[in-house]
Formats: structure tokens, C-alpha cells, sequence
């Protein structure tokens, strides 16, 4: 495999994007407005952060650095950011807030961190003890919301507050543990409405009706990056919380395609909807999983060597797959443009498989790009 084709893929991002226009935010530029502060963006400049981590290449930094202080003002007010949305997703980009602010010292980000955990704080919760996903989803849990606030939670507590807060991030995982996950697969559903009212739950269990590949990623990651950044390692509750991780991983690997990759709906391959649409293998997903099982590897929490082989197969099949050159130009395919659960008035995102199978499929995501060069990052410092 060719890296220098990936690396001048990813300079060509940057060198294409500003801060108000990345070309990455396929959302945005379909709505027609600029970027503001939202999880996506969040996604790319973490992808970037983490190449700067490991390579210690000033290119990446300076980017990073750029893109947030442009929308950050001296006071820690944060362009574009609304609290009263109670929008877990909002709280992504914070990881990238903290890691900039060790790095430079600049005292607006330290300020923006603390309006960022003051939602935390007061982030309304479900009747289990989780927090809400957004304002608009009450009562709701999501496992995108698990990556969203978790790790953000347990590094800033342990960085400000002494680490007094953990158990409570530990029990939020647990929590879900507990209530979302299907004990035959061992995959999770993609959400939980606690008050069991919304009309894509299941009146008994409050559960949504499939599991989403992405949104199994988003929980993968939140766990790999909460385990990382804990104070605690090796503690009960950590090892319980590894134990949650090791077993989703070893649960996916059954329904890994032989190309690497995973399918959208990952428990029915090769299945079409009433309408013929045949499940497809997902680019974001993947990438996530690709992710998680190499640093899992990394970083000692995943023990057995084929959960690195099953990484470096599952990045291989999205090059192989997805990766693309068109008129010298490369391009990243097979990505699920969004996926979600409600609100009471959009009754299409109901859950079915036929609703995970009718989102748009685009190229050049951040939501499949970010997790691309994340697992593109781990790829590379094994070596391949």
C-alpha cells in the first residue's frame, strides 16, 4: 500500500479548507451554510491531533491550532456553540480543546473548556443516571453520545477536578451495558428511550430495532479513548469497562465480511430491503473498528495478536474498496452521510433496516475521513 497516496490525501484537505469552509463537512456544504462548531469538525481536527501525537510533525499542530482559534474569542465564547440545545454532541470537540491547550497555553481554550463542562454538569439526565442526547431527544440515550461526552468527561475531571467524577462516567457505560446490549450478538442497539414513549422504541424494553455499525463504533471509541485517558487503570472499574470493550470487539469480529470491512446493518450481510436495496459495506464504521482494535491493541487493553490482524484487514479493505483516484484526485467512498433515531416529527428514522439503508452514501465525510486517518495513524506506526 502506497502511504504517500494517504498522506497527500490528507495534506490536500487541509491545504483545501479554512476554517469556515473545510471541505470535509459534506453536511454543511449540502445545507449550504459554514462551519461552525459541531462533532464532525471535531472528528477531523482529533484525527489531526492524534498524526501530530505520533509524528510530532509541526504541519498538523499548526492546522489544528488554526481551525479552533479562529472560531474561539478571548473570553472562551465559542462560535456557533448553544448550551441550552443540551446537545451531547456539542462536547466533542473539547477533547481537541484540552489537547491544544497543553500544547500552546493559550488561556481561551482553558476558558472554553469550562463552558464546555459546565454542560456537563448540568447536562439534563435520563432516569438511569445517563445523560440526555440532545434537548430534542429527551429521555434518550444514543451510543454516538457515549463518544460525544465520555472521554471529554473522564480527561477534563481528571486534568481539574482530580478524578473525582469517575465513577459516575464509569456508570453511564455500565448503565448501558446493562440496557442496550443484546445478549445473544453481544452488539449493542443503536438507542434506549428510558421513558419508552418515543414512537421508534419498543414499548417493554425502550429499545430502538437494529444495531447501526457507526453508532457500535462511536461506543467502541468512547471506550478505548475513556480507558486511555482514566486515572484509574487497572482499577475494578476500569477493568469492568475493558472487559465491556474486549467483548464488543471479539463480538464484531464474527461479523466481519472477508473483505475486512463491516456492513451497515452488521448483523445482516448481503440482506435486501422490501424495495431490493441490498446492505452495503460502510466506510465510517469500519474505519472506527479499524481503530479501535489497532490502538486497542497498542495501548495493551486488546491482549491477542488477531485483533491487530483484524485492524490492519479492515483498513486494507477500505483502501481496497473505497479508496479511489479519479483523474489524479484521491477519494474516499462508502460513507454514510448521517444516521439517527427521531425526533417525533421526521416518523422516516424509525430504526428499521430499511431506514439505515436509505441515508445518503457519500464521499469525503469527515465522519468516515476523521476515523479513516485515525486507523490510517495506527496502520502506519506498525509498520505496514
Amino acid at each position: 500500500m502506497d502511504t504517500k497516496v494517504i498522506e497527500q490525501y490528507i495534506d490536500d484537505l487541509m491545504t483545501k479548507s479554512t476554517a469556515e469552509l473545510p471541505v470535509w463537512n459534506i453536511e454543511k456544504a449540502r445545507a449550504g451554510i459554514k462551519s461552525g462548531w459541531d462533532y464532525i469538525d471535531g472528528c477531523m481536527i482529533l484525527a489531526l491531533l492524534e498524526l501530530y501525537e505520533t509524528s510530532k510533525n509541526e504541519k498538523f499542530l499548526k492546522f489544528a491550532d488554526y481551525y479552533e482559534d479562529f472560531r474561539i474569542a478571548d473570553d472562551g465564547t465559542i462560535t456557533g456553540y448553544n448550551k441550552e440545545a443540551w446537545n451531547i454532541d456539542e462536547i466533542n470537540g473539547g477533547k481537541n480543546l484540552i489537547t491544544l491547550y497543553k500544547l500552546t497555553k493559550k488561556e481561551k481554550y482553558k476558558k472554553a473548556l469550562e463552558k464546555l463542562y459546565d454542560q456537563i454538569e448540568n447536562q439534563p439526565r435520563t432516569s438511569e443516571g445517563n445523560f440526555w442526547h440532545k434537548a430534542i431527544y429527551p429521555n434518550q440515550i444514543w451510543l454516538d453520545g457515549l463518544y460525544m461526552g465520555q472521554p471529554f468527561y473522564m480527561e477534563y475531571d481528571s486534568l481539574f477536578n482530580g478524578g473525582k467524577n469517575k465513577d459516575d462516567i464509569y456508570n453511564q457505560f455500565f448503565n448501558v451495558e446493562k440496557i442496550m446490549k443484546d445478549p445473544k450478538t453481544g452488539l449493542y442497539y443503536h438507542g434506549y428511550d428510558s421513558s419508552k414513549s418515543i414512537f421508534w422504541a419498543d414499548k417493554k424494553t425502550g429499545l430502538s430495532k437494529n444495531f447501526w455499525l457507526r453508532s457500535l463504533g462511536w461506543f467502541s471509541m468512547a471506550m478505548l479513548d475513556t480507558l486511555n485517558k482514566a486515572p484509574d487503570r487497572g482499577s475494578e472499574n476500569w477493568n469492568h469497562l475493558k472487559k465491556m470493550f474486549v467483548d464488543l470487539q471479539t463480538a464484531m469480529l464474527k461479523y466481519q465480511d472477508e473483505s475486512g470491512m463491516w456492513f451497515q446493518v452488521p448483523d445482516k450481510p448481503n440482506q435486501k430491503d422490501a424495495n431490493g436495496k441490498e446492505n452495503y459495506l460502510e466506510t465510517s464504521g469500519t474505519a472506527i473498528f479499524a481503530y479501535s482494535l489497532l490502538k486497542g491493541f497498542r495501548t495493551q487493553i486488546l491482549e491477542e495478536t488477531e485483533f491487530q490482524a483484524a485492524g490492519v484487514k479492515a483498513f486494507r479493505g477500505i483502501c481496497n474498496k473505497y479508496l479511489t483516484t479519479d483523474n489524479g484526485k484521491l477519494g474516499l467512498g462508502g460513507i454514510c452521510l448521517v444516521a439517527g433515531l427521531g425526533p417525533e416529527k421526521n416518523t422516516r428514522r424509525d430504526g428499521t433496516f430499511e431506514y439505515y439503508l436509505s441515508e445518503p452514501i457519500v464521499q469525503d465525510d469527515a465522519k468516515g475521513v476523521g476515523p479513516f486517518i485515525l486507523a490510517y495513524n495506527e496502520f502506519d506506526l506498525i509498520g505496514n
